[in-house]
């Protein structure tokens, strides 16, 4: 079955063609964008759009609000549909945050202005973190 899907090679293929291609960005171009802004990294290293990757090679992409990381299984060049998507990577990913922890970012009513020194550290209070690091 793996031979009958459409675009798949037995070689190496583009890092944002295969970002596309199994459906990690909705778009080729955001795939591409996000490689020429540093938000992927192939085995730890900035990726250019055109670089190659193979199986087993880890993919990480800092892409909507959180990192996806995922190892090559199979390179294809063509989009494929979800269920065979699923099957040419292996996720490593975190899992994404639950809504009460998207949720605990300081919420400002509109047009209060800046925070003060006293908010920032409520904030940062909040945040779990101590105050001045």
């Amino acid at each position: 079955m793996a031979d009958e899907v459409a675009g798949t090679e037995t070689g190496t293929v583009r890092v944002d063609a295969w970002i596309w291609s199994v459906r990690l960005t909705k778009t080729r171009s955001i795939a591409a964008t996000a490689c020429r802004a540093g938000h992927v990294r192939v085995n730890g290293e900035r990726a250019k759009p055109a670089q190659a990757i193979r199986a087993g090679d880890e993919v990480r992409l800092f892409h909507a609000g959180r990192e996806r990381i995922v190892v090559v299984k199979r390179p294809v060049s063509k989009r494929v549909g979800a269920p065979v998507a699923a099957e040419c990577l292996i996720d490593k990913s975190p899992p994404p945050p639950t809504p009460v922890e998207a949720a605990v970012v300081g919420i400002r009513d509109r047009g209060t202005g800046r925070p003060t020194k006293r908010d920032r550290r409520e904030i940062q209070s909040l945040r779990g973190r101590e105050p001045g690091r």
